[in-house]
């Protein structure tokens, strides 16, 4: 939504700002969502004690891949470069926020669904 939000952003109220490898932006960071959503997935099912590990694992993993994309786009293109950067660092930030506040609302509520069963367990 991000990325299409942007995009037309971009392209139609500010087109001299436009450039080439904005479509490659929000493809990043979908796929990047995609494999964490399955590394997440398995986490859950296989270890679920390491879920805090596998965060900051994948939060290192991203950012690592990030700087990577960023200097690589760089040498490639000279011209767009600054457009670049910044309109990916406003997403990394902009994603970053969400990611973070979803997986602190999974983890209050998975903290909270845990106290509630020892508290039935108790009861009962």
């Amino acid at each position: 939504m991000l990325g299409g939000v942007g995009g037309f952003t971009y392209f139609s109220l500010i087109p001299e700002h436009y450039f080439g490898g904005y479509p490659l932006i929000p493809v990043y960071f979908y796929l990047f969502g995609v494999f964490n959503i399955y590394m997440f997935d398995a986490c859950r099912k296989y270890a679920p004690d390491k879920m805090l590990l596998l965060y900051l694992a994948m939060k290192v993993l991203k950012m690592i891949l990030s700087i990577i994309v960023l200097v690589v786009y760089c040498i490639v293109v000279h011209e767009e470069a600054r457009a670049f950067l910044l309109t990916f660092i406003a997403n990394y930030l902009l994603y970053l926020m969400f990611e973070t506040s979803f997986f602190a609302s999974y983890e209050l509520n998975k903290k909270r669904l845990k106290k509630n069963k020892i508290k039935d367990e108790t009861v009962a």
